[in-house]
C-alpha cells in the first residue's frame, strides 16, 4: 500500500489538526469522571454547596470546550476525507485511462468500476473514522486506564484483567475477518459483472426470450454476495457481544469490590462512581477499537485492490517527435513482428510479419476470420506493443515515440463502433475538437452520413443515445468514419468498418475516400475482398502469418488463400461445382 504515502504527505497536516482536536475532546471526557468524584466526595459528602457549584461550573466549561473541539474536528475531518477520496478516485481513473490494453485486460470491467467506487469509498470512510471516533477510542482506553490506576490502584486490577481479554478477541476477529471481507468485495465484483453483461446484451436476451435464464444467473451471484456478506457479518456478530460481555463482567467486579471497600472505608463513593464511568469509557473505547479493526479489515482489502491497479505498468512514453518529413510522413514498416496477448511465451496472434506501407499508399489487409488482421493494425497506434520485432512509423520505432503525439498522426476506425453520449456533432468532433460544423459536415458527406443526419429534426444537434442505441449499425459505422476523416491525419486505419453498410453505400464510401484520402496512407482491414480490390497493395494473412502481398491480379494467381476467398465471395467456386 505504498501508494498511500502521497496522500499522507499531502493531507497529513489536516489529519494532525483533526487528531489534535480529538485529543482535546478525549481529555475532556477523561476529566469529567474525576471532577464528578471530587464533587461527590468533597462537596456532597461534606454538604459544601459552594464546592458543588464551583466544580459543576468547571464541568460545564469543560463540556463546552469538548463540544467546540468536536465541532471543529467534524469540519476538518470531513473536508480532509472528502478531498482524499476525490483525489484518490481521480488518480485511479487517470491510471485506468493510461493503462495499455494488455494491462487493462487483466482486470474485469465490473471489477474496475467497483474499485473506483465502492473500494475508494471504503478507504475514505476509514480515513474519516480515523480522524473522529477511531482515534478517540485508543486515547480514551489508555487515558481511562491511567486515570483508573491513579484513582484507585486496587480497583484497577480489574482493568488489567479485562483489557488483555478484549484485545485478544479483537486480534482473533481480524484474523478471521480479513479473508471474509475480501471475499465480500470479490462477490460484489461478480454482481456488477452480471448486471453489466445483461445491460450490454439486453437486445439479445429479449430477442431470444432468455429473461428467466438471466434472472437465474443474477440470483446465483446475488446469493453468493449474500453468503459472503453474512459470513463477514457473522464475525462481528460473534465477537461484538463477547467484548461487551467481558467489559460488563469487569463493571460487575468493580461494583462488588468497591461495595466491600465502601463498608471498610478503603473506597470512597465518588471513586466508585468515577471508576464505573471509566470502565464504561473503556467499554466504549474497546468497542470503538473493535469497530476500527472491522473497518480496517474492509479498508485493507479495498486498498490492496486499488493498489493492484495503481501498480500496473502504464504505457512506456517515448520522447522522440513523430517525423514530419514528406519523404517519411505516413510510412509504416513491419519488421519481423510477432505478438501474443499473453506476452512472451504465449500463443502468438501474429508471427514474423514483414511488409511496408509507403506514404500515400492504400493497403488492404484481408484474411480468414481470426487470422490476426485487427491485431496487426492495433500495433500501429500502440494499442498493444509487439512482443518481438519492430513497428516503425516515419522510420522510427513506435516504442520510442510519444504515444499521444503518435496518435495525433493517426485516425482509427475500430471494428466495433463506439459512440458516446452527446450530439452527433460532438461524436464527429471527437476526432478533432476544434473542427468547425462545416468541417464536420464535409467529413459526414464523405462518409455518406450527411443524408440521414440531415433528415433528423435536430440535424447535427441530434442527441445520440447511450452507445448509439437510437442509430442503426450502418449509421454508427458511417459516423465513426466521419469522426476519423475530420481528424485530417497522415495515417488512416479502417478496421472492417463497413460490415453493416449495404454494398451500394459502401461503394459510395470507397469512391469518396479515394478523393479525400489522396496522399494519405490508408490501411483497410476487410472481410470482403471487393472492399480492397483496387488497393495499391493487398496483404493476405492466414493464422497470423503473411501468406501473400501484392495487387489483386497477382494474388489471384500466386496466393491460394486469397484465391479461395475471392472465389467463395464471388460465387465462382459454386459455379464450378455445378
Amino acid at each position: 500500500m505504498a501508494f498511500l504515502r502521497k496522500y499522507v504527505r499531502k493531507y497529513g497536516v489536516g489529519f494532525a489538526v483533526s487528531v489534535a482536536f480529538v485529543m482535546l475532546e478525549a481529555l475532556v471526557d477523561l476529566a469529567q469522571p474525576t471532577l464528578l468524584a471530587h464533587m461527590v466526595d468533597v462537596g456532597v459528602a461534606r454538604g459544601d454547596m459552594g464546592s458543588v457549584l464551583r466544580i459543576g461550573g468547571w464541568m460545564l466549561i469543560v463540556t463546552a470546550a469538548g463540544a467546540l473541539a468536536a465541532s471543529v474536528r467534524n469540519v476538518v475531518s470531513s473536508r480532509v476525507s472528502q478531498a482524499f477520496g476525490t483525489e484518490l478516485r481521480a488518480d485511479l481513473f487517470r491510471k485506468i485511462v493510461r493503462l495499455p490494453l494488455s494491462e487493462l485486460n487483466r482486470f474485469d470491467r465490473a471489477s474496475l468500476v467497483t474499485r473506483l467506487t465502492n473500494d475508494v469509498s471504503q478507504l475514505q470512510m476509514f480515513v474519516n473514522g480515523l480522524m473522529r471516533i477511531f482515534t478517540k477510542g485508543p486515547l480514551l482506553c489508555i487515558g481511562s486506564v491511567i486515570m483508573a490506576i491513579r484513582l484507585n490502584p486496587r480497583l484497577s486490577l480489574v482493568v488489567f484483567a479485562v483489557v488483555p481479554i478484549v484485545l485478544a478477541l479483537i486480534a482473533l476477529s481480524m484474523k478471521i475477518g480479513f479473508p471474509r471481507f475480501a471475499r465480500v468485495q470479490e462477490a460484489l465484483d461478480r454482481v456488477g459483472a452480471a448486471v453489466r453483461e445483461y445491460l450490454g446484451g439486453v437486445r439479445v436476451v429479449r430477442a431470444f426470450g432468455r429473461h428467466d435464464e438471466e434472472e437465474r444467473k443474477f440470483a446465483e451471484v446475488n446469493a453468493g454476495y449474500r453468503r459472503a456478506a453474512v459470513a463477514a457479518a457473522r464475525t462481528a456478530a460473534l465477537f461484538h457481544p463477547a467484548v461487551v460481555l467481558t467489559v460488563q463482567f469487569g463493571i460487575v467486579a468493580v461494583l462488588w469490590i468497591s461495595g466491600a471497600g465502601v463498608e471498610d472505608g478503603s473506597v470512597r463513593p465518588g471513586e466508585t462512581i468515577a471508576f464505573v464511568q471509566y470502565m464504561t469509557q473503556i467499554l466504549f473505547a474497546l468497542m470503538t477499537l473493535f469497530m476500527v479493526f472491522a473497518m480496517f479489515v474492509r479498508a485493507k482489502a479495498s486498498a490492496v485492490r486499488i493498489g493492484e491497479v495503481l501498480a500496473a505498468e502504464e504505457d512506456v512514453v517515448g520522447t522522440e517527435p513523430v517525423p514530419d518529413k514528406m519523404g517519411l510522413r505516413g510510412r509504416i514498416d513491419f519488421e519481423n513482428v510477432s505478438f501474443s496477448y499473453e506476452g512472451p511465451g504465449g500463443p502468438p496472434a501474429i508471427r514474423n510479419v514483414t511488409f511496408s506501407c509507403l506514404p500515400g499508399e492504400t493497403v488492404g489487409i484481408v484474411g480468414p476470420t481470426g487470422s490476426g488482421k485487427s491485431t496487426l493494425v492495433s500495433l500501429i497506434p500502440r494499442l498493444y506493443d509487439a512482443t518481438s520485432g519492430t513497428v516503425r512509423v516515419g522510420g522510427v520505432d513506435v516504442r520510442r515515440l510519444d504515444p499521444a503525439a503518435l496518435r495525433e498522426k493517426i485516425a482509427f476506425v475500430p471494428q466495433k463502433t463506439v459512440l458516446f453520449s452527446g450530439t452527433i456533432l460532438d461524436n464527429i468532433r471527437m476526432g478533432r475538437p476544434d473542427a468547425t460544423e462545416e468541417e464536420a459536415e464535409i467529413a459526414a458527406r464523405s462518409a455518406q452520413a450527411h443524408a440521414f443526419v440531415a433528415a433528423l429534426p435536430e440535424r447535427y444537434g441530434a442527441v445520440v443515445g447511450q452507445r448509439g442505441v437510437n442509430l442503426s449499425g450502418g449509421q454508427k459505422q458511417r459516423l465513426a468514419i466521419a469522426r476519423a476523416l475530420v481528424r485530417k491525419a497522415d495515417i488512416l486505419i479502417f478496421d472492417d468498418c463497413t460490415s453493416a453498410v449495404d454494398a451500394v453505400t459502401e461503394a459510395k464510401i470507397r469512391a469518396s475516400l479515394k478523393e479525400v484520402c489522396r496522399g494519405v496512407t490508408s490501411l483497410i482491414v476487410a472481410q470482403r475482398i471487393s472492399s480492397v480490390v483496387h488497393a495499391d497493395k493487398i496483404v493476405v494473412l492466414d493464422r497470423g502469418e503473411v501468406v501473400g502481398v501484392g495487387k489483386h491480379e497477382v494474388l489471384l494467381s500466386t496466393c491460394r488463400v486469397y484465391r479461395e476467398m475471392w472465389e467463395s465471395q464471388t460465387g465462382r467456386e459454386m459455379a464450378v461445382d455445378v
